[in-house]
């Protein structure tokens, strides 16, 4: 007897199945796409000339080589200005000695990689980290078409909270000192302070990275001048941060942001915004009992990526495939239930969020709401407020199951 599938089982099986090169090569339909849209992405780019944040970063090592101010303007180099810190230097060289159509590839795959891998790390089902990748694959992209950091980014804070979960503090401060050092979020990891098992190690591996870490561009430079650096670092990110607030910069895609364009209120305070967004952070975590609890990890590890993007004024459209990286989290830990709630506000997301900046998106509705509203945040936001909910006040033998999927 023939079963009938509906389209929906159909979409499923495609989505899950493998795709065939040859007889020995078979890859998951997921992970194909997963390297696929970047690939394709960073050759557009390439082809109509359109990498100017790669010829940022490459100036960034060559330039601390040359003990040349980091964050000044170069128009005859690039457009715009670097705002990472000198760590980045190191991060970037292997790329940046390249030629450019060698180097940006690479750069743009060894990011797709990196966030790859570190979803592969998550104490999930393989299932589950297929989902994910196929619900962040969009924004992979577009982050790819800007050819940005930000996918190694959510690599990076994945990947602290991976190694915490695998007792190995050591690796986990790396990963959340080179963060920080390159771009402020990273220094988010340090909540899986309270869920490590040897506090004192992770803290005097933290400090012991934060040292090696400020110091190792010396080695292509100077220390003055790298100290210097860090100064000029600072000072730029104070000047980003007032210019972001504009009304009209194509930043400020965060929650501050769309409370100053709706109302169109362009000294509203952060800390206005921050205060209460933080007090709320950190509410769930009086629940003291629940620290080793995977799934309270894993949730406060989704509100964490999600944290990071919406309430920064720095936030673009390219940096949302850390935030997305939290919605794929916080869908799978759910998914079991089959709520139509969360798969609407999963469709939201992947609407709004996603397919907005892309082509297929009606271009009225995002010249005229989406983007003049930094409206893209908005459905992060809502599932912001979800997570905190549900780490607030769900009960406790409701996060006891064993395995997500």
């Amino acid at each position: 007897m023939q079963l009938n599938h509906s389209p929906l089982d159909k979409i499923k099986a495609i989505l899950f199945s493998n795709i065939k090169f040859g007889k020995k090569i078979n890859i998951p339909f997921p992970v194909f796409v997963w390297f696929l849209l970047p690939t394709i992405a960073v050759v557009a780019e390439l082809l109509h000339h359109k990498i100017n944040n790669y010829s940022i970063y490459k100036y960034v090592f060559w330039h601390t080589v040359e003990k040349t101010n980091l964050y000044l303007q170069y128009p005859a180099q690039f457009e715009d200005a670097n705002h990472y810190g000198p760590f980045f230097s190191i991060i970037i060289a292997p790329f940046a000695i390249l030629p450019d159509a060698v180097g940006v590839i690479l750069w743009v795959l060894a990011n797709t990689w990196f966030l790859y891998y570190a979803i592969k790390q998550l104490p999930i089902s393989l299932k589950a980290k297929y989902i994910i990748l196929l619900i962040a694959a969009i924004e992979l992209m577009t982050a790819s078409h800007n050819v940005q950091f930000n996918p190694m980014m959510a690599a990076w804070i994945i990947l602290s909270y991976t190694f915490v979960k695998k007792g190995n503090d050591f690796w986990a401060t790396f990963f959340i000192a080179a963060g920080f050092l390159v771009k402020i979020y990273g220094i988010t990891g340090l909540l899986f302070f309270l869920f490590s098992k040897n506090k004192l190690k992770f803290t005097g591996s933290f400090l012991f990275w934060m040292v090696a870490l400020i110091c190792l561009p010396m080695l292509i430079s100077s220390p003055s001048f790298i100290f210097q650096s860090y100064i000029d670092w600072k000072d730029s990110l104070v000047l980003k941060n007032t210019l972001n607030a504009v009304l009209g910069n194509m930043q400020d895609i965060s929650v501050p942001g769309m409370i100053r364009r709706f109302f169109v209120y362009q000294d509203l305070s952060m800390a206005a915004v921050l205060l209460p967004a933080a007090l709320l952070f950190c509410l769930p975590l009086l629940r003291l009992s629940l620290y080793q609890n995977k799934v309270y990890q894993l949730y406060y590890l989704a509100l964490t990526l999600i944290t990071v993007v919406i309430f920064s004024s720095s936030a673009e459209s390219p940096t949302y495939i850390i935030a997305l990286c939290g919605v794929g989290i916080w869908f799978v830990l759910n998914v079991h239930h089959n709520k139509t709630s969360d798969k609407l506000l999963l469709g939201f997301v992947l609407l709004l969020t996603s397919l907005s900046p892309t082509d297929l998106f009606p271009r009225y509705v995002r010249n005229n709401f989406i983007i003049p509203y930094s409206l893209k945040a908005l459905p992060c936001f809502v599932i912001w407020i979800v997570l905190i909910m549900k780490l607030t006040f769900q009960k406790s033998e409701s996060l006891d199951y064993k395995e997500v999927l």
